[in-house]
């Protein structure tokens, strides 16, 4: 039996990859999407780059696109990221680390991606309860754009409708790190700092850092991750 193709979002975070070891748990052949945007570094395309090799996809593709033309964020513009010294802290408003329309402009390249490999599926790993107020991380948006999606491309109109599969959206960041671990991920290659030394270390203090080293100390876990000030 031939196996389904996805396209599948991959920033080399815990959110991505753990979705990518979900799309090829549920057989799917994945193929990795990443982008070079213009964000502040580059450490999270190299975990990307480890992430695919790692979990072996059919192909992986960064497209070159530059968010910083426009700025408006503490990630293509010069703009400091908000750190915090409690997740507590962390607050439900949309912070400067928003990105504007980000996985709206992501989204769209994945659905040109998935009709030239001829995919149906595109795996996000967006959340709704451990996440930073982004307002394209919602059900409802995504529901939305798969609505969209499907009225503005050709397998769309042709009647072979396009899924938006968003398996974290209503998990904790403790369950997604336990589920990543029954599907043998490695959390140690991946990235989910915005503001990472030159080496590479996460700052242990920005709202994503914060939101996930909770995540792994709800799961009983250690983060696998050297942090910035740690002892080596």
């Amino acid at each position: 039996m031939v196996k389904p193709s996805a396209v599948v979002l991959l920033s080399g975070g815990l959110d991505s990859t753990t979705t990518l070891a979900m799309a090829n748990d549920l057989g799917y052949i994945s193929y990795a999407l990443s982008f070079s945007y213009g964000q502040r570094h580059s450490v999270e395309l190299d975990a990307a780059k480890r992430v695919a090799e790692s979990l072996g996809v059919e192909r992986h593709v960064i497209a070159d696109i530059d968010l910083r033309t426009f700025g408006g964020s503490a990630l293509t513009a010069d703009i400091d990221v908000p750190k915090h010294d409690d997740v507590a802290e962390v607050s439900a408003d949309i912070p400067s680390t928003y990105v504007p329309a980000r996985n709206t402009i992501f989204l769209s390249f994945a659905l040109a991606y998935a009709e030239t490999v001829g995919a149906k599926d595109i795996f996000l790993g967006v959340n709704a309860l451990d996440y930073s107020g982004y307002p394209d991380c919602r059900p409802e948006y995504i529901e939305a754009f798969e609505k969209m999606a499907n009225l503005a491309t050709r397998v769309g109109v042709e009647g072979a409708l396009l899924k938006i599969h968003t398996p974290l959206i209503s998990m904790t960041k403790a369950q997604i790190v336990e589920k990543g671990l029954t599907l043998g991920v490695d959390y140690s290659i991946t990235s989910s700092c915005y503001d990472p030394d030159h080496d590479g270390r996460p700052c242990g203090h920005c709202d994503s850092c914060l939101l996930r080293l909770r995540g792994f100390a709800e799961a009983g876990l250690a983060d696998p991750l050297l942090y910035q000030g740690a002892l080596a």
